[in-house]
């Protein structure tokens, strides 16, 4: 089915899945589904853009805590390691792992 989609697709559903990574591996329960994906491609194409408007919008109790510039970039650089290996066979939504904050 993944293999199906027009590359175009396959491309963002990698990345959004190397974003999920990305949040698991650093103790944040977040996940990005289809939709949160497509509103926050919609809002920026610049990365950090993107997570600083997720920030603001949905987990703003973090940036009394974390610069958002940190954890852009930290959240950034993790989602560069995850991507060459993010193909969509893991549902980041229920994984349970160690988790910031908590």
């Amino acid at each position: 089915m993944f293999n199906d989609l027009p590359s175009e697709f396959r491309i963002e559903e990698i990345e959004r899945n190397a974003y999920n990574a990305a949040f698991y591996e650093l103790g944040l329960r977040w996940y990005w589904d289809v939709e949160t994906w497509a509103a926050l491609r919609r809002h920026s194409e610049q990365p950090a853009e993107r997570i600083g408007h997720y920030l603001r919008h949905c987990q703003p109790h973090l940036l009394t805590a974390y610069d958002a510039d940190f954890l852009a970039r930290a959240i950034h650089e993790s989602m560069l390691r995850h991507k060459g290996c993010a193909t969509p066979r893991c549902d980041w939504s229920k994984v349970v792992g160690c988790e910031l904050g908590i």
